[in-house]
């Protein structure tokens, strides 16, 4: 455990380089300002920050967190659903919290999920109805990881707000509910129908979210046009950004064994196939050092680069240098802005995230594992098609064992298949969010893919046939799931009005 005294100087050091840092990096002003009745929404909420700040430090607050299943954190969960839709209710917007039941653990237990908040306000046919999509649950979080401040309480240094939730997801959740609130306080009829998706397990997977969309495909979704979700950030620390793609996801396991016992390496070493030899020549043989997968086949059915798409990663600002020094790496396997981003965001991926059965603890335990299974995954993305995927990394790593000649036993398992998602950047919401952006924020935003991959934008594509968009607010640096996680004070605000631009201009598009 860290000695008291020293954490308290590292807080206070963090805290004077926060601030320097917030001094050095203060964010860029709308050009103008915003004029009829956007501009009335924006003067609103300038002057109401302070309230809509407080709002968010009492959803912080909650501990909801998901990941752990522990009893008292699913009833901190509870509360927060609860005050959300207490919130929303505020709005005038008719709210069902729909019970989800309970899940059993691996250990027996059973815990309560926490209900899904279906909510809308406004059902005129002749405007546009858009669904938001958001989640209140969090990540675990505790002051001794490495936060310089307890992170379930908001704590504003130098404009930039630090909590739990701050940005993932709590912050953009309630800026668009600012920017629906706005519109009532001033007396103003909403451009657009309002619903609402809110959940409490994002965190732990969406337990029962896709069965509630599914069972509500023809009721609560009929009436629904557009889709936004606002769950992934910017590219950059000052720049807006839309997000138009994400891959997706398959999960290997690879287990060799021997027997269920360990060995002493002085009685069996020089006998025996090795589980860990084994299982590292398997490892190593899944990519090279420029990080290309060796895995015969795996890129025939990758979506082929066209000279749009290519334009538009030109078009993306980013400073390679400056990236580098932010993600603390001596050297990236690529050196142009267009690779590194082509290879994070439209090329397959292979990671090697750990070994089970090792010995991994300190010391010179002179063990040979009797059992070893190794984790990787290879993000996907279009074209890609994930069982087509197993197949591929099943035949190669049989392939390389067999040709070992090894006595030990091989089992290869697929244990999640995630497809990816990409959406069409012409399409209407995604050039309202465009006019929006340039509106409030003077610019262009940049196009982006994420590199990691969001389940609920494919389902929602899938299950719905609707158009799907991801709109962050989150700036770059902003931590989510890391120790002092953290929104700006003025991505919040700003995001706010962002958003009651893009209801305007999507009302424009429907008039």
């Amino acid at each position: 455990m860290m000695d008291p005294a020293l954490g308290r100087r590292a807080a206070s050091l963090l805290t004077l380089l926060l601030l320097l840092d917030g001094h050095m990096l203060s964010p860029p002003s709308p050009p103008s300002p915003m004029s009829g009745l956007l501009g009335l929404v924006s003067e609103y909420l300038d002057q109401h920050q302070d309230e809509l700040v407080q709002t968010l430090r009492d959803w912080v607050a909650v501990e909801s967190d998901s990941v752990q299943p522990v009893a008292r954190l699913r009833q901190e969960l509870a509360r927060m659903m609860e005050l959300a839709a207490e919130h929303l209710r505020g709005l005038g917007a008719r709210v069902e919290l729909v019970d989800t039941g309970s899940q059993q653990l691996p250990d027996g237990q059973h815990l309560s999920i926490p209900p899904i908040i279906l909510a809308e306000l406004g059902t005129d046919p002749k405007k546009p109805t858009v669904c938001f999509y958001g989640h209140l649950d969090v990540q675990p979080a505790r002051r001794e990881d490495g936060w310089f401040s307890d992170p379930y309480m908001l704590t504003e240094v130098d404009g930039k707000l630090y909590g739990r939730g701050a940005t993932d997801n709590k912050g953009p959740v309630l800026a668009w509910i600012n920017a629906v609130g706005a519109f009532g306080a001033l007396g103003q009829d909403l451009p657009i129908n309002v619903k609402f998706v809110l959940e409490g397990m994002e965190e732990a997977g969406s337990v029962a979210l896709e069965e509630v969309v599914q069972r509500e495909r023809l009721g609560f979704f009929a009436s629904v046009d557009y889709i936004v979700i606002s769950d992934n950030l910017w590219l950059s620390r000052t720049k807006p950004a839309l997000t138009y793609g994400s891959r997706g996801n398959s999960y290997f396991t690879v287990e060799v064994k021997c027997r269920d016992q360990d060995f002493h390496s002085g009685t069996f070493g020089g006998i025996l196939h090795e589980p860990m030899a084994d299982l590292v020549a398997l490892l190593g043989s899944l990519q090279d050092s420029s990080g290309r997968i060796l895995v015969p086949g795996i890129y025939e059915h990758v979506a082929p680069l066209t000279e749009k798409e290519k334009q538009m990663y030109e078009a993306v600002e980013l400073d390679l240098e400056e990236y580098r020094n932010s993600s603390r790496v001596r050297r990236f396997l690529f050196d142009t802005k267009e690779d590194l981003l082509m290879h994070l965001w439209r090329l397959p991926a292979l990671s090697i995230h750990g070994v089970e059965g090792a010995f991994n603890e300190p010391g010179t335990k002179t063990v040979i594992p009797g059992c070893v299974t190794g984790k990787f995954s290879i993000r996907l993305v279009p074209d890609m098609d994930a069982s087509v995927v197993e197949k591929q990394v099943r035949q190669h790593l049989e392939s390389v064992f067999s040709q070992r000649n090894s006595s030990n036993q091989l089992a290869v398992s697929m244990v999640l298949g995630l497809p990816p998602w990409i959406a069409d950047v012409q399409d209407g919401q995604y050039l309202a969010a465009r006019r929006a952006i340039c509106t409030v924020f003077g610019m262009e935003p940049d196009m982006i893919r994420d590199g990691s991959t969001i389940p609920i934008a494919r389902i929602f594509q899938d299950l719905l046939k609707k158009s799907v968009m991801m709109l962050p607010l989150g700036a770059a640096d902003d931590g989510e799931h890391s120790q002092n996680e953290k929104i700006n004070r003025w991505n919040y605000i700003e995001g706010s009005k962002l958003f009651a631009a893009f209801f305007l201009e999507l009302a424009k598009l429907h008039s």
